[in-house]
């Protein structure tokens, strides 16, 4: 192990012992529990994922992106530094995620990044998936294979040309939960996991949903740094007043399985609008979500990634403009803040 990674872990260890699991943890909920330190990136508590598409702007989805100009990123990073934001999670290694780092560095920003290595479909779960009506065509599965491997050598080119940026690199955004629609074969993923470690000196995870981590994350728990989990009560029909300790709940359940890994929480949130959730998803519920697992994070000293920085009207049902997809945000689209970030 080179020297730069031996110390970039030794720094995560050792934040995640900084407090004392017998010292009196700080009030977070009268329902809640208390639990382990987990894994400090960066030394933020709370972080906070970010996409910088905007109105008529996404990703490629065939037939070419629509992505934000070097002007609209900057705003953004601006807009989340002054809400107290230093520490952010992009989802891939892409053109967007490079020109964020770029602006970063060129304006000084008290800003860091936990990379994002995006994996796509290897294998088709049509039949785990809800919304995958067909299998995915082989010739695209091995399409999807070379273009997972180049993204992996983007990774890990940025993370290394940004090093005083990347704080830590994640490889697949829920590749092996059952019902995801990008699955990647658990081989394969602690393959590039391998890849990516060798060729990088910061600390690197995978993030997948606490349940898949919980029962089926041992062997790659073993390859990396610190497991990033995903939990979202409101999916799983909790009311607000039964979600951080749920979240809990969910967190000790990864612990239990695999003792002694620092966990970080890379994404964690509350909609403020969503047809699937009616009266549930409002800008209250979001603010005292997210209000209350800042209080968790910091009595726990784990990083907690908030999911999302600013709603993304391309994401869901394109008819549906109520969808939960496209409302995560804690600022609407037009850069204004919900409640959440006016308290």
């Amino acid at each position: 192990m080179n020297p730069a990674r031996l110390l970039a872990l030794v720094v995560l260890i050792a934040s995640a012992g900084c407090s004392r699991v017998d010292e009196p943890a700080a009030p977070v909920a009268a329902h809640s529990t208390r639990q382990a330190p987990g894994a400090l990136l960066a030394g933020e508590v709370v972080a906070v994922s970010y996409s910088g598409f905007r109105l008529g702007q996404h990703p490629d989805r065939g037939d070419g992106a629509v992505n934000p100009s070097d002007q609209e990123v900057l705003e953004d990073l601006e807009i989340m530094v002054r809400h107290g934001f230093r520490l952010i999670r992009m989802y891939d290694s892409g053109d967007n995620t490079r020109t964020t780092l770029e602006l970063i560095r060129q304006h000084k920003l008290p800003m860091k990044v936990l990379l994002g290595i995006w994996l796509d479909a290897e294998v088709s779960n049509h039949e785990g998936c809800p919304w995958l009506k067909e299998p995915i065509p082989a010739a695209k599965l091995a399409a999807n294979a070379i273009k997972n491997d180049a993204e992996v050598e983007r990774g890990v080119e940025l993370a290394r040309r940004f090093n005083d940026v990347v704080v830590a690199v994640n490889v697949g955004n829920e590749a092996l939960v059952d019902w995801n629609d990008h699955m990647v074969p658990l081989d394969k993923v602690i393959a590039y996991v391998r890849r990516v470690k060798a060729a990088v000196d910061q600390p690197v995870t995978v993030a997948d949903n606490y349940r898949w981590w919980a029962l089926h994350g041992a062997r790659l728990a073993a390859e990396v740094d610190f497991l990033g989990v995903h939990t979202y009560p409101v999916w799983e029909h909790k009311t607000i007043d039964e979600a951080l300790a749920y979240t809990v709940q969910n967190i000790e359940m990864v612990r239990a399985a695999l003792p002694g890994k620092p966990i970080a929480i890379l994404e964690a949130g509350w909609p403020t609008v969503a047809s699937e959730f009616g009266d549930a998803a409002s800008e209250e519920n979001q603010a005292r979500h997210v209000g209350e697992l800042r209080q968790w994070a910091a009595a726990t000293n784990t990083t907690v990634f908030l999911f999302e920085a600013f709603d993304e009207p391309w994401k869901g049902d394109p008819d549906n403009p109520l969808n939960a997809e496209k409302h995560w945000g804690l600022f609407n689209v037009d850069r204004t803040p919900k409640l959440a970030m006016k308290r």
